[in-house]
């Protein structure tokens, strides 16, 4: 089965931890990872993407030393490894302009302010894994204990019907 990869980048290691610590529950499904810059995630996305492993989604912070998360994240959605993923900025600090210009380019998918709920964090989490593995994965059926459920049957059904099975 191939493995997905879970990405946090944050350039502050206490607000990186914390947000490790509140995917905990994601890592016996999918190899969870953080970065503290841009530089060390595009060495960690390479060095999964060479083993194999898929980059599933990203929480990436806004404001960092070398460059912005939206550029970044920009970046990512002109990547062919990494333009699927889900993309969700984890910010306190990304300007109006800054969230639209993440959005006008088709690479955000959640927003997120500092500071957050573990529990909403977790639940964000969860549907936008859920959301692409529906699109990004033909065996959802290993996806059912561990994602949305409901969703995961309908893709199913939606999947036989469609395809006839």
């Amino acid at each position: 089965m191939t493995e997905y990869l879970i990405l946090c980048v944050d350039d502050e290691r206490e607000v990186l931890d914390s947000v490790l610590q509140d995917l905990d529950d994601f890592e016996e499904h999918f190899i969870v990872e953080g970065a503290e810059s841009v530089d060390e995630a595009r060495e960690v996305i390479a060095e999964h993407t060479r083993d194999g492993a898929r980059l599933a989604l990203i929480l990436c912070d806004h404001i960092m030393p070398e460059q912005t998360g939206v550029s970044f994240l920009i970046e990512l959605s002109e990547d062919e490894h990494a333009k699927s993923c889900k993309k969700v900025l984890l910010t306190g600090q990304a300007g109006h302009e800054d969230t639209i210009e993440a959005v006008n380019h088709a690479c955000l998918d959640f927003y997120i302010s500092k500071p957050w709920k573990g529990d909403e964090l977790r639940a964000v989490v969860k549907q936008q894994l859920t959301d692409y593995m529906i699109a990004n994965t033909q065996d959802l059926m290993p996806w059912a204990r561990v994602l949305d459920t409901e969703q995961i049957f309908n893709a199913i059904s939606d999947n036989r019907i469609n395809f006839g099975e």
